[in-house]
């Protein structure tokens, strides 16, 4: 059996069995994610990029893969750690099985782990930077890996926009009667954002992130998509700075996810700061401030708004998380401009907040 090593910075040493990908090693921060399912949509989700994945639920690999759940055009998460990878795929969508998925991909994984007791370090010590590999006797080159490990970048102070972003603009179509043209600002896109959009009616002008003002602008779009992403938001200064002048222009109601909130935050002059451990997992409860409802939602975020950085802002909060009081919603006091920190597409994940795509779709018809 081959064996594999996780080494974090603070020279933490974890050994399990080795899948996928072999004589192989991969660098990153470590984070864990609390969901139940939908292991293949966050290793294909790009807001993962650079982040070796620990998934908490024990049994993975149980219901295989299926080509129609990936989130983006490849793998974006750097490694996988799982408790028990299962041999068995039950389900009539599978197509091939996590193994398999992860050897199409080159991407090394770990299992045999205690995920959860590693789970309780990284909530005590907080995310921090690591080692994933399958290299042959990896835990005796330990010393050697562990000073690789401290070469590499923290998250902070990374603009990872550019890494995952298309490298072109392209479109996406209405499904039936088109009601409205959107451009979507691609900062780590996840493709179950664009087929709710074109469901709801929306031809879709998808564009690099680093796109300009004027560009975006000469589509003349009915309204604006701010996509989920990796990386530290207030390193993307270019991102921020076009987003600024998209909200004077103020020619379309836009709507940010995830990243996208974070981005519109800071075009607003709000201030982000980095979670100590962050928000993953599909299982998340936050408060609707409006309506006064609770919802389950899916996270994936490492960086958050700074509360009192609001302060004097156009900005209200709308949405609240119920584990830590951290912001998952603002708007805009008289603009039709709106975010939230979570993933209202669910992929994965539960679909109760769906209306968001409604409100926006509402915006819209409203502004035309």
């Amino acid at each position: 059996m081959n064996r594999a090593c996780l080494i974090l910075e603070d020279g933490k040493q974890f050994e399990g069995k080795a899948l996928g990908k072999l004589e192989n090693k991969t660098f990153g921060e470590i984070v864990f994610n609390t969901g139940i399912t939908g292991y293949q949509e966050i290793l294909t989700d790009p807001s993962y990029a650079k982040q070796v994945v620990t998934l908490t639920y024990p049994e993975i690999g149980n219901y295989g893969t299926c080509a129609q759940d990936n989130q983006s055009r490849r793998v974006f998460a750097s490694g996988l750690v799982i408790k028990n990878n299962s041999m068995v795929e039950s389900s009539w969508r599978n197509q091939e099985s996590l193994q398999e998925f992860l050897l199409k991909h080159n991407l090394s994984a770990i299992a045999s782990i205690d995920t959860r007791s590693l789970t309780r370090y990284i909530r005590s010590k907080g995310t921090m930077r690591c080692v994933l590999s399958t290299e042959e006797d990896c835990m005796k080159k330990a010393s050697e890996l562990l000073k690789e490990v401290l070469e590499q970048p923290t998250m902070d102070g990374q603009d990872l926009t550019g890494f995952v972003t298309t490298k072109q603009k392209y479109s996406q179509k209405a499904i039936g009667r088109a009601i409205g043209k959107v451009a979507v600002l691609d900062y780590g896109l996840k493709q179950n954002m664009l087929d709710i959009l074109s469901a709801l009616g929306f031809d879709l002008e998808v564009f690099p992130a680093t796109t300009s003002f004027d560009e975006i602008a000469s589509l003349k779009p009915d309204g604006i998509f701010l996509s989920n992403g990796p990386g530290d938001p207030d390193a993307s200064k270019e991102v921020v700075e076009t987003v600024k002048n998209l909200i004077e222009a103020d020619s379309a109601p836009i709507f940010g996810v995830c990243l996208g909130h974070q981005i519109l935050a800071l075009a607003l002059g709000a201030k982000t700061y980095k979670l100590k451990f962050g928000h993953r997992g599909s299982n998340h409860p936050v408060k609707d401030l409006t309506s006064g409802k609770v919802m389950i939602t899916s996270q994936n975020h490492g960086f958050a708004v700074q509360e009192d950085s609001l302060k004097n802002k156009p900005i209200r909060v709308t949405h609240i998380s119920l584990n830590d009081s951290t912001i998952e919603g603002i708007e805009h006091t008289s603009k039709n401009i709106f975010s939230v920190q979570f993933h209202p597409e669910a992929c994965p994940g539960p679909r109760e907040t769906s209306y968001l795509f409604e409100k926006f779709t509402k915006k819209v018809l409203e502004k035309k």
